[in-house]
C-alpha cells in the first residue's frame, strides 16, 4: 500500500477507494481522495501539516471561511473537499467579510506560537508587544545573510527607515499570513481561506500579500473596507518580504519583483 492510501487507512479505518493528484502548491503534496464510504476530501502531505491544521483550527474558531480538517497525523492531514468555481462579485464579497472576521480576532502581542517555513525559508514568529522589531527581525531581515551582499546592505538601510513607513503600534489581528490569490478558494457557495502561515500582526500584511500578484475585484474591498494614508509605501514594504522569500526559493526571475519594491521605497 502506497504511503497516502496507508495513512488515509489509519486515519479512517479503510483503505481509500481512489486517490487523484491535485496541483498544490510548490512546497506540499496535495492529493483529492475518495473515501471508501463515498465521501471526497482532501489529504495534504508535508513536515509542517500539524502547525497548518492548528491554524486552520484557530481560523475557524475566529469564525473565518475555511476547510474543516478531519484528521491529521504527523505529516498528513486530512481536510473536506470543497469544489472550485469562477469567482464572481459576490465570491469577493465573501472573501472580504471572511477576511474581516479573522483579522477581527486579536492578541495582545505580535508573532505567533511557534515558528513556520516555506520549505527551507525558515519564518520566525518570535512574540513581541513591538511591531517595527516584529517585521524587521522576524521578517524583512530573517534572512539577510542569504541574499547578495549589495542587496543585503540596501536591507539595512531600509529597515532603518521602517518607523517612518509602517505604524508603530498597529492592531495584532490574526492573520493569513500568505494572502496572494492561489491562497482564496473560491466555491458556487463563497470564498475559503487556504494554505495558511499565520500569526498576529497588521491586518494590511494581508491586503498587501492578495495585491501582490493582482488586485481584487472591487467587491472585496466594499466588504472589507480600504486601507487610508500612505497605503503605496505600506504597501510596498509588506510586499518586499514575500518577494525577496520568492526570490530565495524560486531564484533570480524573482530579482525584478524585490527591484520594484525597493525601487518604491527609494532604498
Amino acid at each position: 500500500m502506497d504511503p497516502v492510501s496507508a495513512a488515509i487507512a489509519r486515519l479512517f479505518g479503510a483503505a481509500p477507494a481512489g486517490l487523484h493528484r491535485l496541483q498544490g502548491g510548490d512546497l506540499s503534496e496535495v492529493w483529492k481522495v475518495r473515501l471508501a464510504d463515498g465521501r471526497d476530501v482532501v489529504a495534504k502531505a508535508g513536515l509542517l501539516v500539524i502547525r497548518e491544521a492548528r491554524m486552520l483550527d484557530a481560523m475557524a474558531e475566529a469564525g473565518a471561511p475555511v476547510p474543516r480538517v478531519l484528521a491529521s497525523e504527523k505529516t498528513m492531514m486530512v481536510m473536506e473537499y470543497l469544489p472550485e468555481a469562477r469567482p464572481g462579485p459576490e465570491s469577493w464579497r465573501a472573501l472580504g467579510a471572511g477576511l474581516a472576521l479573522l483579522h477581527a480576532t486579536t492578541a495582545a502581542r505580535y508573532g505567533w506560537s511557534v515558528d513556520y517555513a516555506f520549505g527551507e525559508i525558515a519564518i520566525p514568529n518570535t512574540r513581541g508587544a513591538d511591531w517595527v522589531a516584529f517585521w524587521t527581525d522576524n521578517r524583512l531581515l530573517a534572512g539577510r545573510d542569504a541574499l547578495p551582499a549589495g542587496l543585503a546592505h540596501r536591507l539595512d538601510a531600509l529597515a532603518r527607515r521602517l518607523p517612518d513607513l509602517i505604524p508603530a503600534a498597529p492592531t495584532p489581528s490574526l492573520l493569513h499570513g500568505d494572502l496572494w490569490t492561489g491562497n482564496a478558494l473560491f466555491t458556487a457557495a463563497g470564498a475559503y481561506l487556504i494554505d495558511p502561515a499565520c500569526y498576529h500582526g497588521d491586518a494590511e500584511v494581508d491586503l498587501a500579500m492578495l495585491e501582490l500578484f493582482g488586485r481584487p475585484h472591487d467587491a472585496f474591498y466594499e466588504a472589507y473596507g480600504r486601507p487610508e494614508g500612505e497605503w503605496d509605501s505600506r504597501r510596498a514594504v509588506y510586499q518586499l518580504w514575500p518577494a525577496l522569500v520568492h526570490l530565495r526559493l524560486f531564484g533570480t526571475g524573482y530579482r525584478g519583483m524585490v527591484e520594484d519594491r525597493m525601487a518604491r521605497l527609494g532604498a
